[in-house]
Formats: C-alpha cells, structure tokens, sequence
C-alpha cells in the first residue's frame, strides 16, 4: 500500500468519525469500528479487499497511538480479525452484538416475577457495570439518598460512582426486602444465591440468559453473537441509548469507568452533580410496575 493510499484512507476514516460526531480516537468504540465496516460494505458496496485495506490503515494507526501511549488498546484489531473473517467465509451479515430496544427491555424486565434476577437485569441495563463490579456490590455501598453506588476498585475502571433512577431505586429496594428472609450475617453481598452466599460471575450470566431464553431474545443453540443475549449487552444497551439521547461523549465514558489514556485527563474532572442530573435526563425509562 503507498503512503497516498495510506493517507487517503485515514482521511475517509476521519470524515465517517467526524459524522458520528467524534473528534477524538481515544473516545473510539468497538461499535464504531464495527458500524465502519458496515458503512464500507453495505452502503458503499466497497470490496473485502477494499475493506481490509481501510481496516488496516485503522488497525496500523491505533498500533502507533497505543505505542506512544496515546490510547490504551487497538479496538480496531479484534473487531478487524472477528468481523472480517465472517465476511470473508460468505457469512450474509456479520456479527453484531444483540442489540435491544426499550420496549423489548421493558417487555423481558416485566416477564421476571424473582425480586433478585429483576434487580439484577435492571441494574446492569441502568448503570452499565460489568459482571465483575455487579458482584463486588455490598448492600452498603448504595445510596439511596444520592442514588448512586460506590464501585469496589478494578483494573478496567477509573470513576467508582455510578447513578441510578427511581426505577432502579424500586427494584432493589424490593429484592433487599426478600434478601434480608435468607441472607448470612457474614456476607455483606447486594446479591446472594439461593444459600446465602455471594452470587459469581457464573450465577448472573445464567440468570441473564435465563430469562433472556423466555423471552425469545437468546438463542444458546445458535453460534452467532446477534443470537445470544448476554450481561454485556446491556452494558452495550446502556451505552448506546445515552449517547442516543445526547449524553457527550466524555460523560458516557466517566459513568463507564473507561480507562483514561492521556496524562492531561487526570486533570479533567466532571461535576458529580452535573453528571448524575444528565444521565437521570438521558437514561430511558422502562416504565417498571
């Protein structure tokens, strides 16, 4: 590839990012990268030569920036190597993670009548956290004054506060109630199995896909990732309808937790109260009974 091809393609790179309303690669997802290849595939018919050849532009950018320590990892690489070998094979359309609307949510939140897997769906769609921070979560790191929830420290988050809306607040002031019949003095978990001990990483992808079969929005037959509806996708579903409903970007990623990339974001700091009064703004509702 000559360096005119080189710089061609960041270029057509930058104005697809400029029209999603991104001005920094560091705020770059993996759903853009994926919503890319879409971009170069189906609405400008390029071919899979054509496109791995953009792709690699992207891939060979993100490499330099995270050797300068510019970001913190190449997105572009493993969405490069999953999406594109699917393509390749003839797959028709290649995999994307389950995404769902508000209502389908709303649908499979209502079919749950067990106060701890409703608490459980509604909280990871309502806060975004992973499975990991979920678990960690004691009953008195939330509070319910503030409606926020004080994280336990990970490796992959920075800001360990993350909000909640009155939905929230209702569903697991419900599930404490029932906890409180079968829980063990000695464990301070927000969520337990059915003896008294703290649920695992396991117990809430089971309970997630669990009712997720019921309601028609996960097939585990199946080996294509639309077809599964795992605890991340309502990370995914957190994530998208903020930014659908206008959060900035930078918001998005502080409730997120995302690592920060450039020394100059330590002192970049966002008001707790300017953030958590928009994402009660921005947060859909579920309209929980």
């Amino acid at each position: 590839m000559t360096v005119l091809s080189y710089q061609s393609n960041l270029r057509d790179f930058k104005r697809y990012l400029d029209g999603r309303g991104i001005s920094d690669i560091r705020l770059v997802y993996k759903d853009d990268i994926r919503e890319y290849i879409r971009v170069l595939r189906e609405e400008r018919k390029l071919s899979m030569a054509t496109i791995e050849n953009h792709l690699s532009c992207v891939s060979s950018l993100m490499d330099y920036l995270v050797y300068e320590e510019i970001i913190g990892s190449n997105v572009a690489l493993a969405v490069r190597k999953r999406y594109l070998r699917r393509y390749k094979n003839g797959d028709s359309e290649a995999q994307s993670r389950k995404m769902i609307n508000v209502e389908q949510l709303k649908k499979l939140v209502d079919s749950i009548m067990i106060p701890r897997d409703r608490a459980i769906i509604v909280l990871l769609a309502k806060t975004g956290i992973r499975r990991s921070e979920l678990i960690s979560i004691d009953v008195g790191d939330i509070d319910f004054d503030s409606m926020k929830i004080k994280l336990k420290p990970k490796a992959k988050r920075t800001n360990r506060i993350v909000f909640f809306d009155e939905e929230c607040a209702r569903v697991l002031k419900d599930w404490i109630k029932v906890r409180e019949r079968y829980s063990k003095p000695d464990v301070p978990a927000l969520f337990i199995t059915e003896t008294g001990g703290r649920l695992d990483k396991n117990g809430v992808y089971l309970v997630v896909t669990r009712h997720a079969i019921r309601a028609g929005l996960h097939d585990e037959k199946s080996d294509r990732l639309e077809d599964h509806f795992t605890p991340h996708c309502l990370r995914h579903w957190f994530t998208t309808y903020l930014r659908r409903n206008g959060m900035p970007r930078e918001m998005i990623q502080e409730l997120r937790g995302d690592i920060r990339h450039d020394a100059i974001d330590i002192y970049y700091h966002i008001d707790e109260d300017q953030l958590r009064r928009t994402y009660l703004q921005c947060i859909p509702k579920l309209g929980i009974r």
